[in-house]
């Protein structure tokens, strides 16, 4: 078994682990947060494009999807039951596997993001709701479309500055 890290200078953090098929205890398949990212970014965009209270209902959807991503981590979310159930057994065996915790982090910021939105839409803010929205549709797509978890990239660049 060979192995491949991302590591993080006086962290012992990892980022990736690229091994055999099977995953190291904890980690996930980054397969399943980009399928996620992809699903977040349809809820985002009709978010920006429907009426209240439409995308205010939806907007508060997606809050407690974030949520449960960040306090329970993403193997808990409704996206990674579906990913496990539906699309992984369609799928040849992973060639990476990540840690979980810089997925859970960017569930963190997609909340913060979410929260902001949905309060500023709440409080008839719009334009401020809509930015939210906007840059965590930003950061959906970069991983749906380019497997660019920005927030995963915020986690490690944190931990090196903590380090």
């Amino acid at each position: 078994m060979s192995t491949t890290h991302t590591s993080l200078p006086g962290s012992g953090a990892t980022a990736r682990t690229t091994s055999a098929p099977r995953p190291p205890d904890g980690a996930i398949d980054p397969r399943g947060p980009q399928l996620a990212a992809g699903l977040t970014a349809v809820v985002l965009v009709a978010v920006l494009l429907l009426p209240e209270p439409w995308s205010v209902a939806l907007l508060a959807v997606q809050t407690v999807l974030f949520a449960v991503g960040a306090v329970r981590g993403v193997h808990a979310t409704p996206h990674a039951w579906l990913f496990r159930t539906l699309v992984r057994p369609r799928l040849a065996a992973p060639t990476e596997w990540e840690a979980p915790e810089p997925p859970r982090f960017a569930q963190a910021v997609g909340l913060v993001f979410a929260v902001v939105g949905l309060v500023a839409l709440l409080a008839g803010a719009t334009l401020l709701g809509q930015v939210a929205v906007g840059l965590a549709l930003v950061a959906a797509l970069l991983n749906a479309l380019f497997a660019f978890c920005l927030g995963c990239e915020l986690y490690l660049l944190a931990r090196r500055l903590t380090a």
